[in-house]
């Protein structure tokens, strides 16, 4: 992009020195035209100039917008996940399914207590009365998914849309199990790709987005939390979005 700014600035310097040159040699008859010309040469040049350097300013300004709407929406869609496998013991594909299980479930509320009880066998081995420690375990009571999660809101209902860029999006989501020392662990990932969030954005740019790799930014060409294979429920955004874990 620099490479486009100077050779831009060195035409319009090029330009205002014809400009002075068609005033010191140019007949008179001709030169009004020729300048106007020069002139409308150094404006658009001019202009071309500050809007290489702004669009990309621009483009960065509605990107970060669209990001942290597109990852509010997929934190909600890991919150979600995270207390399906809970009850559930795994994670689901279908977000048809994970809008029921969120009306519909409930968390245990529980409390945990140190107690002892005699040990009988150790009492007959020694002729006294013997205990031992135990943990009991106490429901207290229940509560919803949805009233734990999202309170008041019912924005779990459309979390699965992609909220900015291309109309009528929805997120791609994908659940199974990864094998990890012979045994079997659920996963998931949730993901959109960047073309669709910046679909109305100039192209040149979304291209250079695809490409990022950096630790301030969301690398490669898509938003995403989880993953198909390994076991992490992170997201791939920097923490100046919010939390990714």
């Amino acid at each position: 992009m620099w490479t486009i700014i100077l050779i831009v600035i060195a035409v319009v310097l090029l330009t205002i020195g014809l400009v002075k040159l068609v005033d010191k040699f140019v007949p008179t008859k001709f030169k009004p035209v020729l300048i106007i010309a020069l002139w409308v040469l150094i404006a658009f040049l001019a202009y071309s100039t500050f809007k290489s350097v702004y669009s990309p300013v621009l483009f960065n300004q509605e990107k970060e917008k669209r990001y942290a709407a597109v990852i509010k929406n997929l934190v909600d869609i890991r919150n979600a996940e995270l207390a399906h496998r809970q009850i559930k013991g795994a994670f689901t594909d279908n977000f048809d399914n994970l809008v029921k299980f969120i009306e519909d479930a409930k968390f245990t509320i529980t409390q945990r207590r140190d107690s002892s009880v005699l040990d009988a066998e150790r009492t007959k081995q020694f002729g006294v009365d013997m205990y031992k420690d135990i943990v009991i375990i106490d429901t207290l009571g229940y509560v919803t998914v949805k009233d734990s999660l999202f309170k008041n809101s019912d924005r779990y209902k459309t979390m699965m849309n992609v909220p900015v860029g291309k109309p009528g999006e929805k997120f791609q989501l994908k659940a199974g199990f990864v094998e990890k020392d012979g045994v079997k662990i659920p996963v998931f990932e949730v993901s959109v790709k960047k073309d669709v969030i910046l679909y109305d954005q100039d192209k040149d740019l979304i291209v250079q987005e695809n490409q990022v790799v950096s630790v301030e930014g969301v690398n490669g060409d898509a938003i995403k939390v989880g993953s198909m294979d390994e076991v992490n429920t992170s997201g791939n955004w920097p923490k100046t979005y919010g939390n990714n874990e």
